[in-house]
């Protein structure tokens, strides 16, 4: 069964988490005990109704200060999807738990609030998400029974976001007018907007196309795991496990190693379930080759005629995500596909102001939830492609050396 990943995005109070229970309380999606417990909470806070945030808000400090902090993630299936949420924070000190939800989704659903229309962080969200490149945005308009479903206010944020968003990278936008609370076109159509001609939410989830989202063109093999059983009997069984990130491999396709450059064809691909016929993304896979080549962990198996970028000077746009400031000269530990090294920041090239998208060329350093581009150096050649083409092959993540905290993640680009 197809999976679809989708992340929530929009500002505080636009009913992010709402909506994620309601979609899955009327999916029954949920057991008995969790509704349940949810009533209790809902009970002993004074609610007077069922506070369906509450299923994805389960950290203390979430149920009192009612807003979402960490990333919440929820998996719940229908007869046409398997589905992974991760219900996000809107507010802008959380920017960069944001980023981490939406850096795997396939759809990012942006939620405006009807009675307040687009605002920064509205904006801040959708672009973050074409930054990100998720190839399908949703636009939710929730809660239209605050303004008696009037048709009107859907109408003019639907005309104000699509003026924004012919300024970003988007590909694919659908807009559905919703009450989280009510449950308004979110399971079912709704009869409170029979001017509304499109789809329910949950039907769109189901329908949406991804199957050509991810790149089968360029074949990209990063090896995470040399396997060589020690047992008597497959001593002389050697294979590479690791992730598809690009392409189709199969059976007798010639393929090249890099960073040696060696050439050799494969001569079978195994899994959990046994042998394939091909691999392909995001499949998990153990690759075995005709030829016993050196290789090991973070090296690249891909075609002769179709390879990755190959170098040491890179150009990414950053986003980064603690406290202490990035500046020219920090040494840092990068993370890429599966090899880490050590890279030296060169110049930070402009910041990206993410509400007007100016960029600031004077920006010496870049802040928390700070989006620019920056020059990196690193200590060992990458194999890669630009993120346009490729989003894993084309992400990498930055660390501290000293506490090894995740303080950046960066989208490359292609050599100029």
């Amino acid at each position: 069964m197809e999976l679809l990943r989708f992340a929530t995005a929009g500002s505080v109070d636009d009913g992010k988490s709402t909506l994620i229970g309601r979609l899955l309380y009327d999916s029954k999606a949920i057991f008995e005990d969790q509704l349940e417990a949810v009533e209790r909470v809902s009970t002993a806070r004074g609610d007077d109704y069922t506070d369906l945030a509450l299923l994805t808000d389960g950290l203390r400090a979430e149920r009192e200060q009612g807003i979402t902090i960490d990333v919440a993630y929820r998996y719940f299936a229908t007869p046409a999807r398997k589905f992974i949420i991760a219900d996000t924070p809107g507010h802008v000190q959380y920017t960069r738990n944001m980023v981490t939800g939406n850096s795997t989704a396939d759809l990012t659903m942006v939620l405006v609030d009807a009675r307040k229309g687009i605002v920064e962080q509205t904006r801040r969200h959708a672009f973050l998400a074409s930054l990100l490149r998720v190839p399908h945005l949703l636009i939710c308009v929730n809660k239209m029974d605050l303004v008696s479903y009037d048709q009107a206010v859907f109408d003019r944020i639907r005309e104000e976001f699509t003026a924004f968003a012919s300024r970003l990278d988007v590909s694919d936008m659908t807009f559905i007018p919703i009450s989280a609370l009510e449950g308004d076109n979110v399971v079912t159509r709704s009869i409170n907007m029979p001017w509304y001609e499109g789809a329910s939410l949950l039907h769109h989830l189901e329908t949406v196309y991804i199957a050509s989202d991810r790149n089968l063109i360029d074949p990209r093999f990063p090896v995470q795991w040399v396997i060589r059983p020690q047992s008597s009997e497959r001593r002389d069984y050697r294979g590479y496990a690791g992730r598809v990130a690009g392409g189709v491999f199969r059976p007798g396709d010639e393929v090249m190693v890099l960073p040696s450059g060696l050439t050799t064809k494969v001569a079978g691909i195994d899994s959990f379930e046994g042998p394939l016929d091909e691999a392909f993304p995001p499949m998990s896979v153990t690759i075995r080759l005709e030829d016993e080549l050196d290789i090991s962990r973070g090296d690249m198996i891909c075609r002769p005629n179709n390879k990755p970028f190959v170098g040491q000077d890179l150009d990414a746009m950053v986003c980064w995500m603690t406290e202490r400031p990035l500046q020219v000269g920090d040494f840092m530990a990068l993370k890429h596909t599966t090899r880490w090294v050590r890279a030296v920041v060169k110049d930070i090239n402009y910041r990206l102001d993410v509400n007007t998208l100016h960029r600031d060329e004077a920006a010496t350093a870049l802040g928390l939830n700070d989006v620019g581009r920056v020059s990196l150096r690193v200590t060992q050649p990458l194999f890669y492609d630009s993120y346009r083409r490729n989003r894993t092959t084309g992400s990498l993540i930055l660390a501290t050396e000293d506490t090894n905290l995740t303080a950046g993640a960066g989208m490359l680009l292609g050599p100029d």
